[in-house]
């Protein structure tokens, strides 16, 4: 009986447990496998031959960084003017809706950007006015018909220009005319305009414009404010200015400049430079106060002038025309001579074979005299240059400055119009010299902190490598450059600073990726280190 009762309960503990096992079995939901479908890639291109090898596992990271060497990053300074001063560029006309002005703003930049330029060199300052949000100097008339009004709805024109220039990966350069008080197209010199607010430092000249006496301090320190304004408060890459210092004597009709009474305090105060030296003098101390106070105020921002592109005559030998040393009294050589800007774009608006003018001969010319090695960009006239073919003309012009200048190659287009108007100037250039993407050139005798090496991501997703890339000083990066290695060769491209990831073809052309690297680029041109991963 006891022996009886002992089976009954094992029996019934088997069963027990086989029971629970069925349950726990019926319950389990059974998941079926999940494939892993790669994501779509448009600029995947299929290897041309079978390729072997292990697959990539879908989702793997690649984490076998490597050191290499990378190719050398194009580098070429591709600038235009646009011009605010008499409606020549921007804004059209001085009636425009603020929607109408952002357009066309945006479609220059969309130009720029498209065909492979790096900068926009955009007046701010025609006469003493401003296209921008200012204390110092009343709204120009160029941007709403009367000077002193604001845009309505009112915004601020530069710091849209430069955030939408940025975000092309432009460089944005504000022009401004130092010593012009008012123009004559621009408008009636009303209330509030400077030629009324400052009547005692300023000139009329007998073509109808107005302008400040370079002589008198309150000039010079008037001006050094607004410039000194400009740099504090906007992210700008540079400050320019152009050709006009005294006024050109047409400007006069002849007339000796009407500076009478600054002259006279001069001499009386014991001064002994002869009249055409201390006007000089005058304008030579502005010059480095200017490039000085700049670099004090922000040491990443440029400072730019583009003088007339003949010194004296016969400088170099056969040269003739007019003398900026003479005429407008400024020693633009010895401003180059001593370093005191950051680039220097002589107007060098002449065809290839000019007699007298010869655009490489002037070149050449002013090279021998960058002693500091200060970037040499020339201005091109591209929209006017008296030739049967201008495109070509341009194209040679660009051609001959890459030789002349080398690694430090670039040019300024006078101006926008020149290359949207001809119907074959920007074909040209794109399918020509500026095929390729290209940085600004570094500006080594400007001090800068160190890039900190980018941190790069990469992951393997079977037709693609999805990468992705960071830094901790994000804000002293303007642009990346990306590395692409397939079948051992190295391909760069140029990207914009809100770029941060990018989904890489495994197969280009029948090549395999086998490496992928990141840059990042600051203000000046400046490379950080790279990180490189491989690619398997």
């Amino acid at each position: 009986m006891r022996m009886n009762k002992l089976k009954l309960i094992v029996l019934l503990g088997v069963f027990a447990s086989y029971s629970t096992s069925c349950s726990v079995q019926n319950n389990v939901t059974k998941t079926p496998p999940v494939k892993n479908t790669p994501k779509p890639n448009n600029n995947t291109n299929p290897p041309k031959q079978p390729v072997t090898g292990t697959k990539p596992t879908p989702g793997a990271s690649t984490d076998d960084n490597f050191r290499t060497t990378l190719p050398e990053i194009k580098r070429e300074f591709r600038g235009a003017w646009i011009a605010s001063v008499a409606n020549i560029n921007w804004p059209s006309r001085n009636d425009l809706t603020v929607d109408q002005q952002k357009a066309e703003a945006i479609n220059m930049l969309e130009t720029l950007k498209n065909n492979n330029f790096n900068a926009a060199i955009f007046q701010i300052r025609p006469s003493a006015d401003a296209l921008y949000t200012s204390n110092i100097e009343p709204w120009s008339y160029f941007l709403t018909g009367e000077t002193g009004t604001a845009p309505y709805p009112n915004y601020d024109p530069l710091q849209f220009w430069i955030e939408e220039a940025h975000k092309r990966g432009l460089e944005l350069h504000v022009w401004l005319n130092p010593y012009r008080a008012h123009h004559s197209n621009g408008g009636a010199v009303n209330k509030l305009s400077m030629v009324n607010k400052l009547s005692d430092i300023v000139v009329r000249l007998k073509n109808g414009m107005y302008w400040f006496d370079p002589a008198n301090p309150k000039t010079q320190g008037h001006v050094s404010n607004v410039v000194k304004d400009i740099v504090k408060r906007y992210d700008i890459d540079a400050i320019h200015f152009d050709d006009y210092f005294y006024p050109y004597a047409t400007y006069n009709k002849g007339a000796d400049f009407p500076d009478n009474a600054t002259w006279n305090a001069y001499v009386s105060s014991g001064g002994t430079l002869s009249r055409a030296d201390w006007r000089r003098d005058n304008v030579n101390k502005f010059v480095e106060r200017i490039y000085k106070e700049i670099h004090a105020e922000k040491n990443n921002v440029k400072f730019g002038i583009s003088p007339f592109g003949i010194w004296k005559p016969g400088y170099p030998a056969g040269v003739v025309g007019s003398s900026q040393y003479d005429e407008l009294y400024a020693d633009a050589k010895l401003w180059l001579n001593k370093g005191w800007v950051d680039y220097f774009s002589p107007q060098l608006y002449w065809p290839i074979d000019s007699k007298g003018q010869a655009f490489e001969s002037l070149l050449n010319w002013w090279q021998s005299e960058n002693t500091m090695k200060r970037h040499l960009w020339p201005g091109l006239n591209t929209v006017e240059i008296r030739v049967s073919d201008r495109p070509t003309e341009i194209k040679n012009q660009i051609e001959i400055s890459r030789k002349v200048l080398k690694n430090d190659a670039g040019e300024i287009h006078w101006s926008i119009a020149g290359l949207t108007k001809n119907p074959g100037m920007l074909p040209t250039l794109k399918n020509g010299p500026y095929a390729e993407k290209a940085l600004t050139p570094k500006s080594p005798w400007i001090k800068a902190v160190p890039l900190q090496t980018p941190t790069l991501f990469a992951t393997d997703n079977g037709s693609f490598v999805q990468t992705s890339w960071s830094t901790k000083n994000a804000a002293d990066v303007f642009q990346w450059v990306l590395f692409t290695q397939y079948n051992g060769v190295w391909d760069t491209e140029i990207l914009t600073l809100d770029t941060l990831s990018k989904d890489i073809p495994k197969f280009k052309d029948g090549k395999k990726l086998s490496g992928v690297a990141i840059k990042a680029i600051d203000r000046l041109g400046n490379e950080s280190d790279y990180m490189a991963k491989k690619i398997k």
